[in-house]
């Protein structure tokens, strides 16, 4: 198939380009930026989403179309509410015309556990608003989609605002890890390579016109998150606790009471959270130590390998 994917170039959405590829689609990235990590077998338009020609030319040809694009951030998303609202709703809007005119087979859009409950402020608003509209655009004009709402995603090429990549960043760097919240908050951590196999099981038929979770599958407490973290460092870290009613996270659960329920889908095979983690402090280590390479599993100064 010919597949569009609109936010393409960033940290969840790369991983599902890669997915696709690999199943042999014919992937085409539509983003601000070039990714990063594009492939020889994929196709890069750079551009915005809020731009009608831009968009009409990423669909044109498509079969699907996913939506990554716009602010995936919670405290971006507090601070940019009328961004939020442009980018991430009209953005949205913008799309499914385009799709609808060209005659798209299916939009796949990425939304999040937080249109279940209260929490999550502007960003939760804005995912709940595009949800209703694709929703409507099925039942006005039948264009069939696939709504993925995701858990907390972590993993290789996401940035500091990622959740678990700031605090190990935080734990290497100072020993002090800062959260918004309180030691008890649950949450079911996935990587972002699960989260993108789950994706692409959702191309079958029987995903259409379907809301599926895509979480990980080991509830966790923060409190016992950071605990891990300081193991595997071998350091005691300090943790500060910000009890801030006004950052919009839940603690234990994202679900208050509405209708529109959702399936769970969780691959066969999953990455533990403790090897995952240890894997992006590898990483994040490998960032902040230029000087070293890798030999054998094992990071030595550049003068060793010379």
């Amino acid at each position: 198939m010919n597949i569009t994917v609109f936010g393409g170039s960033g940290f969840l959405g790369s991983h599902v380009c890669d997915k696709l590829s690999d199943a042999g689609h014919n992937v085409t990235i539509a983003d601000l930026r070039s990714s990063p990590w594009l492939r020889l077998d994929q196709t890069m338009l750079t551009g915005n989403i809020l731009d009608e020609n831009i968009v009409r030319e990423a669909v044109a040809r498509a079969d699907m179309v996913f939506n990554y694009a716009g602010i995936a951030d919670i405290g971006e998303a507090n601070s940019r509410p009328v961004d939020t609202a442009r980018i991430n709703v009209l953005g949205n809007v913008m799309l499914l015309e385009a799709c609808r005119q060209a005659g798209v087979q299916r939009y796949v859009f990425a939304s999040s556990l937080y249109v279940y409950g209260k929490s999550g402020g502007f960003y939760r608003c804005s995912k709940q608003s595009c949800e209703i509209y694709i929703e409507n655009y099925q039942a006005m004009y039948g264009l069939p989609y696939t709504i993925l709402r995701y858990g907390s995603l972590y993993g290789p090429r996401a940035d500091i605002h990622n959740a678990i990549h700031r605090f190990v960043h935080e734990a290497l760097t100072v020993g002090t890890i800062t959260y918004y919240g309180v030691s008890t908050a649950l949450r079911e951590y996935v990587h972002a390579d699960d989260a993108a196999t789950g994706t692409l099981a959702i191309l079958d038929r029987e995903f259409e016109n379907q809301n599926i979770i895509i979480s990980g599958n080991q509830p966790m407490q923060v409190g016992d998150l950071f605990k891990m973290i300081g193991e595997m460092l071998g350091r005691e870290l300090t943790i500060n606790y910000l009890d801030d009613p006004n950052s919009g996270h839940y603690q234990v659960t994202p679900y208050s009471f509405i209708p529109r329920i959702g399936r769970k889908l969780t691959p066969p095979l999953s990455v533990d959270l403790g090897q995952g983690i240890l894997r992006v402090m590898e990483d994040e280590h490998k960032a902040m130590h230029s000087e070293l390479h890798t030999e054998g599993g094992y990071l030595l100064p550049m003068d060793d390998y010379c």
